[in-house]
């Protein structure tokens, strides 16, 4: 659906001046899977295509092999965006299934059965399926296998970290799902600055889990909340396009934004409280130690 593009120089916009001086971008993601791994349904297709008019069992076997494919590029979607969240992430475990070699695998074995189709035989689909898992082991790589910064981590702490976290997204998801019905793009992007602080508070409390007891309202009560109230108001501009419903939402994402960000930077120097006194106590030691400094 066409949206009006607004701004303070619109014949609508806002002159009230803007504070924040961060860059409209920051924040800003490029998908992991895109055309690249897009493009690997098109074999599938092309195999189910070619496949209808090759009698019952061709057609059996082409529609199982562009199957297998499509299996495999649905894998490597989803490895792809698991590998991203994984190099996004200070302090990351590694992915439960290796959906990457998975979809190597099975790109193989699609290549293969497309390979038997017009030459049965053993050899021709041990040869093609072995290039193409080779082939896209070779573009894509495989799965992160091994954790990251998880030494000295409490794996309990974590888990609930985890948790939480998995709650807080699906409350942002929610949130971002709701505020596009009210077909307003300057509400959608400062919903968006307002999910990359609460990103930044999620961020921090993964790398130190202790910080969780600080964070927990804020990533369950409040930001519950803000979902609650992102709902009613697009349910309310939607239907009548109420100014002063915008803008006293406007209002609270400011409020939550920097009630947020205050909440993030004291975690962060509370970390830097707890540096502090590990090098102090290394200090003392090594000084009854008759070390120099």
């Amino acid at each position: 659906m066409a949206q009006r593009f607004g701004g303070k120089f619109s014949p609508d916009g806002s002159d009230s001046p803007q504070h924040d001086d961060r860059p409209a971008y920051q924040g800003a993601k490029v998908k992991p899977a895109g055309a690249r791994s897009n493009v690997l349904f098109a074999p599938a297709i092309v195999l189910a295509a070619t496949s209808i008019n090759d009698g019952a069992i061709g057609m059996a076997v082409g529609l199982t092999g562009a199957g297998v494919l499509i299996l495999g590029a649905w894998l490597l979607r989803g490895g792809l965006e698991a590998e991203a969240a994984y190099d996004e992430r200070r302090v990351a475990r590694r992915p439960a299934l290796p959906r990457k070699i998975f979809a190597a695998l099975a790109c193989g074995l699609g290549a293969g059965i497309a390979a038997w189709t017009s030459e049965p035989g053993l050899i021709a689909p041990l040869i093609f399926g072995g290039a193409a898992t080779a082939l896209h082991i070779g573009a894509f790589g495989i799965d992160p296998m091994k954790d990251k910064g998880m030494e000295g981590i409490d794996t309990f702490q974590q888990d609930r970290v985890a948790k939480v976290v998995d709650e807080a997204e699906a409350h942002l998801a929610s949130m971002s799902d709701a505020i596009r019905r009210a077909g307003d793009r300057q509400v959608e992007a400062r919903v968006e600055r307002f999910q990359t602080k609460v990103r930044d508070m999620i961020r921090t409390v993964e790398e130190d889990p202790r910080d969780l007891t600080a964070a927990r309202k804020f990533l369950g009560v409040y930001l519950m909340g803000a979902r609650d109230a992102a709902i009613k108001f697009s349910d309310i501009y939607s239907r009548s396009q109420n100014r002063d419903a915008r803008s006293d939402f406007m209002m609270l994402l400011t409020d939550l934004e920097e009630s947020f960000g205050a909440k993030t930077e004291k975690l962060l120097l509370d970390s830097n409280s707890d540096l502090t006194v590990e090098i102090d106590v290394l200090r003392e030691r090594l000084q009854r130690e008759g070390v120099r400094l």
